[in-house]
């Protein structure tokens, strides 16, 4: 067998097992986040739109210095401290930063200044890290995207892409004028503007060859440079020292199996693709003979992997997959957005900790970074980061231990989370994330996500069932934990099915077992998408058994925010149901909500009311209930994410004191006791921001107690689910 059958033989057989890494001792943490919204200067809007792209670091590893195009801005963020970063300030530039990296005292910033598509330009903007302060300026032969610097600090390398308009003829190329690679020299930090080598690199390629779009550059030690050309489905390797292409080849393309192409709601890895083109965005040398690439696939293409090519092209691994098994495991999956990239593999870092080099692929649809170590051979997967969301730029710092990701969407006009700056520390210890994953079955994950409600099996301890949300409508599961691992292990899917076929119009927020084999499940509802209100009974397989409506009296004042969970009380003939209304209805008073009950035996409905605190910002609803030891256990939180974020809380109602009465009647209000304040489980958790969504909450048989949130499906999201196991609770008096 050939070197390059071998590797790509190898490369197909650890796709398919995704084993767990071989090296336990020491694992990459983060340790601190940072959104970068605290750097906007007093006198500006707290919700103006920013952003952290690309990323560098001083040459001591204390300063980080980040592009922040819709600000226009350079960003700077002081982690001398590495677990408790500072706001460092920005500097307005003229025009649209793309990239920046550092060299000396210096930061060289790539700032797109184009009037348009077909008139482009740009400039070196020269930043004086200690004073901040921009110094000097070089103009660029057109629109620059990433810039680089030598290992020697001799050479500096920007890709001009020149990019295409999307809008126009669908985005298909050549659209002109054509991109180009600039090489400047450098003198204590300073390019030789007058002397800047232009690289044509028109000619080279099959797609497009009058007009080559540079993405991405990188140096190796022999101070060669390594750009890709997406578009173009091509690498390029010049010289800094003469200016020359020295060697080019086409990323080429390849084919995947075991994956998700749809877009349908639901995770089904049993697809296949063929003559898929690579077309690779970041790229790094990971010696002076290799260099591995993110193909991210943002023209024709989609390949969904990382490449490691010899710098004469020759394909070493092609990691398949991989990238999309890694992500499914853990509930990053993005369904909503895979079909073409799946988890877009898009930026890239590599470097040497001690003695181990390591390679790190940022997944920017799925919010995660993939962590490998080089083996010189094929690569050995290590573990999943979780990011903020869109992880776009990652930097290595080994002279400390540490590793840092810019993620550079801001959701702030919907409320969601900001673009972020984390810190990650490579020590002895395990990986703290994930705190809950899957298995693989016969070379598929068992695809999960957006966890809406928990409960435990009432006989073994450490064994609990979740569902999902609507965001998988179209294959609404039960999902069986088991949380006696390390990460918390989800063994099965159990798929609901009404007549054969995974049932419809559900949106499952609450899950009971019955003591039978069987479970309760309670369904949110949405009148105006004619998702019904409703509880279903179901057996051990996941099939409707039994559908019970809510009655006239209730669905008179019904609003979209119904059910958020389900627990059983009593014996026998007495055995009634409790579910968690949300948010108030109709009928509520301000600050009020439903706790309705339903008794199967004599189909009788009753509620009580229950007082929510209240938030100052947002809203302050339900989430979860849970019976226990003549407790009903209650998550109340409001819809705020990081610093914003103050309710989410468990609570405690005494069943002693639960006298619901009939609906329609005039309804009891019960007391509760807080029994713990989970904003810290959260904070601590992964040291990440605060998440919006406790969605889950359970007790197993032998009293340990656990919660889970939901992650939206990766939907406008981080992705991160928290799973943390709280142990033994205080009785509630």
């Amino acid at each position: 067998m050939g070197r390059h059958s071998f590797f790509c033989a190898l490369a197909a057989a650890l796709s398919a097992t995704t084993a767990m890494p071989a090296f336990a001792d020491m694992a990459f943490n983060r340790i601190a986040t940072f959104p970068v919204a605290h750097n906007l200067p007093a006198d500006m809007d707290a919700e103006s739109e920013t952003s952290s792209e690309i990323i560098a670091a001083s040459d001591d590893g204390n300063t980080l210095i980040y592009s922040d195009s819709p600000l226009g801005a350079i960003g700077f963020v002081d982690i001398t401290d590495p677990k408790a970063p500072k706001a460092g300030g920005i500097i307005k530039v003229e025009g649209e930063p793309t990239s920046v990296a550092v060299v000396g005292g210096k930061a060289i910033a790539g700032i797109n200044t184009s009037e348009s598509f077909v008139n482009p330009s740009g400039n070196l903007l020269l930043i004086d890290i200690a004073g901040k302060t921009a110094e000097a300026s070089c103009e660029l032969a057109g629109q620059p995207d990433s810039v680089a610097v030598s290992k020697d600090k001799r050479f500096l390398a920007v890709a001009i892409e020149n990019e295409r308009d999307e809008d126009l003829d669908d985005g298909v190329i050549p659209q002109m004028p054509a991109g180009t690679l600039q090489i400047f020299s450098l003198t204590d930090g300073a390019p030789d503007c007058d002397g800047a080598k232009t690289v044509d690199l028109t000619g080279l390629t099959e797609t497009a060859p009058e007009d080559p779009e540079p993405e991405f550059v990188d140096f190796n030690e022999a101070g060669e440079i390594a750009v890709t050309l997406q578009e173009n489905n091509h690498i390029a390797i010049a010289s800094a020292e003469s200016g020359e292409v020295v060697a080019h080849f086409s990323a080429g393309g390849t084919s995947v199996e075991n994956v998700d192409l749809l877009d349908d709601r639901a995770l089904r890895f049993d697809q296949s693709a063929s003559n898929l083109l690579r077309e690779p965005d970041a790229v790094k040398w990971l010696d002076d003979e290799r260099l591995v690439v993110a193909n991210e696939g943002d023209y024709e293409g989609g390949s969904r992997s990382f490449t490691i090519f010899s710098k004469m092209g020759d394909v070493l691994y092609d990691s398949g997959a991989d990238l999309e098994h890694q992500a499914a495991l853990v509930g990053h999956y993005p369904d909503k957005r895979s079909d073409a990239k799946g988890a877009e593999p898009e930026g890239m870092e590599a470097a040497t900790y001690g003695n181990e080099r390591y390679f790190f692929v940022a997944l920017e649809r799925a919010s995660l970074v993939a962590v490998y170590r080089d083996t010189g051979e094929a690569p050995e997967f290590v573990q999943v980061l979780p990011s903020g969301v869109g992880p776009e730029g990652v930097l290595a710092i080994p002279g400390r231990n540490l590793l840092v990701t810019a993620n550079e969407t801001d959701l702030v006009e919907d409320g969601g989370a900001r673009s972020h700056v984390m810190v990650y520390e490579l020590a002895e210890g395990a990986p703290a994330y994930p705190m809950i994953r899957s298995v693989m079955q016969e070379g598929q994950p068992v695809g999960w996500g957006a966890l809406s409600g928990l409960a435990a099996d009432p006989a073994q301890a450490g064994r609990l069932y979740a569902v999902s949300d609507s965001f998988f409508s179209a294959e609404p599961a039960i999902f069986v934990v088991d949380a006696t691992k390390t990460p918390a292990e989800i063994t099965r899917k159990i798929v609901v099915t009404r007549g054969g076929m995974p049932a419809q119009k559900l949106d499952l927020e609450g899950i009971a077992a019955d003591g039978e084999g069987g479970f309760w499940l309670a369904s949110e509802g949405r009148t105006d998408r004619l998702i019904p209100h409703a509880l279903y009974h179901v057996d051990a397989d996941g099939v409707i058994k039994q559908e019970i409506a809510l009655p006239a009296e209730l669905l008179a004042n019904e609003i979209r925010f119904g059910f958020e969970g389900v627990t059983l009380v009593g014996e026998g003939d007495e055995r009634m149901l409790v579910m968690a209304i949300q948010r108030e209805w109709k009928d509520d008073p301000k600050g009020q909500v439903k706790l309705i009950t339903y008794k199967p035996s004599t189909e009788e409905w009753s509620a009580v009311r229950y007082p929510l605190d209240a938030g100052k910002k947002g809203w302050v609803g339900l989430s979860e209930i849970t019976a226990h030891d003549g407790t009903l256990y209650i998550v109340e939180r409001d819809n705020q994410i990081g610093t914003s974020a103050k309710i989410k809380r468990l609570y405690g109602v005494s069943l002693d004191d639960f006298q619901p009465a009939p609906v329609g009647s005039e309804l009891p209000v019960v007391d509760k006791t807080l029994v713990r304040d989970l904003v810290g489980d959260l904070q601590t958790a992964t040291n990440g921001y605060v998440v919006d969504k406790i969605e889950g909450f359970a007790i197993d048989a032998a009293g340990e107690a656990y919660f889970v949130t939901d992650n939206d499906g990766v939907d406008d999201s981080s992705g991160e689910t928290v799973f943390v196991r709280l142990g033994r609770l205080d009785a509630v008096n």
